[in-house]
């Protein structure tokens, strides 16, 4: 019997020994089931226009810009057809001079209000913190050994 066993790569190992088990790879979805749903929801701009449909109802294109406040009508534009194509919101067009179009909460969108009220209470209760703990962070700068810059 050999001593040593060749492996694929090139290499060798004692006789006898058996080699790690590989992991199978885990895919991101895997990893963290609820990705898909963060992408979704929490973009950059889908949540506070989400918010906006929620807390203030039905909202023209011009309102709900306006309440959003820095949102560019293109990034808007884009972000609603999304969040249309995703279930989320209900654009409604209406054949009138000049033609009205309105956006609001589907059903779907609707559901996430309770993962929104969570969220906000969270925020409350601990945007302070996590505050806090930036500004101590950044007190220590750089210097903290095994930081760099």
């Amino acid at each position: 019997m050999p001593d040593t066993t060749e492996l694929p790569t090139g290499r060798s190992r004692p006789a006898g020994s058996t080699a790690p088990t590989a992991k199978p790879a885990v895919t991101p979805q895997q990893a963290c089931p609820i990705g898909p749903v963060t992408d979704i929801v929490f973009s950059r701009w889908t949540t506070p226009i989400l918010w906006a449909l929620h807390t203030f109802g039905r909202q023209r294109f011009v309102e709900l810009e306006r309440r959003i406040g820095t949102i560019t009508p293109k990034v808007l534009t884009q972000r609603l057809r999304q969040m249309e194509r995703d279930g989320l919101v209900v654009r409604t067009y209406y054949p009138e001079v000049p033609p009205r179009v309105e956006y609001e909460i589907s059903e779907l969108g609707g559901s996430l209000a309770p993962l929104f009220a969570v969220l906000a209470n969270w925020s409350q209760a601990n945007l302070s913190r996590v505050e806090e703990a930036r500004r101590s962070y950044d007190a220590i700068g750089t210097s903290a050994p095994g930081r760099r810059s």
